[in-house]
């Protein structure tokens, strides 16, 4: 087996299991380290085939992290009621929640191809792909619903960034003390953004861009569309300006998408996320930066958030 890099090397029990759950013959050839990811190590396996061929599986493993068990079941459940719907998500191999085989909890999974795109060039194109690849997610009506959604952030816990419009943020951590609206509950992906979703980015030109896959179905769960919604928006507001933060909302209503009827309820749901950022700039930063968006340091991206926060409370009154 050759490694790509010394990073890419697969521990010796998980190599094990990996290869006892590959088709007769077939072995590991290459293994790659793939970044982005903030919980897990991500890896590209490619397969050497008896027929000379390759086929390329991907292994997720979480390493000393919190609660892995829970993470890796959801994510092999979300898998398995998405094969066959059309939403083009990853087919789950293998899964070893608790560590029994590996050294450490993991996943395997088919690869998927394409790439993300973090680039503001072409996002007036992509958005609205976003918007109604998120609008068929929340369309998916399984047999067995995913667990309940939980708050990632809480009043006492923001972190209002140095520099911030403390009016705006007080005004913003009051929204998020009363309680939560009510909703219909739909089934949520929990982390739908662009670092998430993978594009062709070499169509026929006619054609555009088109979305080859979402990945990352660790978190899904059952809940309101706007949280989804929210999450996106926040995404796009910090990658992009928060000018598109706001503009995704629009973009899931022109794909078809409901949400909630009345302007305090969708803004309880966009200020909830929004907030639950400032506790983790630094890490949301870093993969952008290793995937070439250099200029967001932890600071240009806790700027945005300010504004887009802001924004959000002007957008109110």
């Amino acid at each position: 087996m050759t490694n790509h890099d010394e990073a890419a090397a697969v521990r010796p029990l998980t190599l094990a299991w990996v290869s006892r759950h590959l088709e007769v013959g077939e072995r590991i050839v290459r293994t790659e380290a793939l970044h982005g990811g903030i919980t897990a190590e991500m890896r590209r396996l490619t397969i050497g085939r008896p027929d000379g061929g390759t086929r390329d599986l991907v292994l997720r493993t979480f390493v000393n992290v919190e609660h892995a068990e829970d993470w890796l079941n959801g994510e092999a459940g979300a898998l398995t009621l998405l094969t066959g719907t059309g939403v083009p998500a990853p087919g789950l191999v293998a899964v070893d929640p608790t560590a029994a085989h590996c050294e450490y909890p993991s996943l395997l999974m088919t690869h998927l191809a394409g790439r993300t795109v973090l680039d503001d060039e072409g996002l007036e194109t992509r958005v609205p792909l976003l918007a109604r690849q998120l609008v068929a997610i929340h369309a998916l009506r399984p047999a067995e619903r995913p667990r309940e959604y939980v708050a990632w952030t809480t009043a006492d816990t923001v972190v209002t960034p140095k520099g911030a419009d403390a009016a705006a943020w007080a005004a913003a951590i009051d929204v998020i003390r009363r309680p939560a609206p009510r909703y219909e509950g739909r089934f949520l992906h929990r982390d739908f953004q662009p670092g998430n979703v993978l594009f062709d980015v070499s169509p026929p030109e006619s054609a555009g861009p088109r979305i080859t896959g979402v990945v990352d179905w660790a978190a899904t769960s059952w809940g309101p569309a706007d949280l989804d919604v929210a999450h996106c928006s926040t995404n796009l507001a910090l990658l992009h300006g928060p000018a598109w933060g706001l503009r995704f909302a629009e973009a899931y209503e022109e794909a078809g998408g409901v949400l909630a009827a009345a302007a305090s309820e969708r803004l309880y749901w966009q200020v909830r996320d929004g907030l639950a950022f400032s506790e983790e700039v630094q890490l949301v930063a870093q993969p952008w930066r290793e995937a070439g968006r250099a200029e967001l340091t932890t600071r240009a991206v806790e700027e945005r958030l300010d504004a887009y926060v802001t924004a959000l409370m002007d957008a109110l009154g």
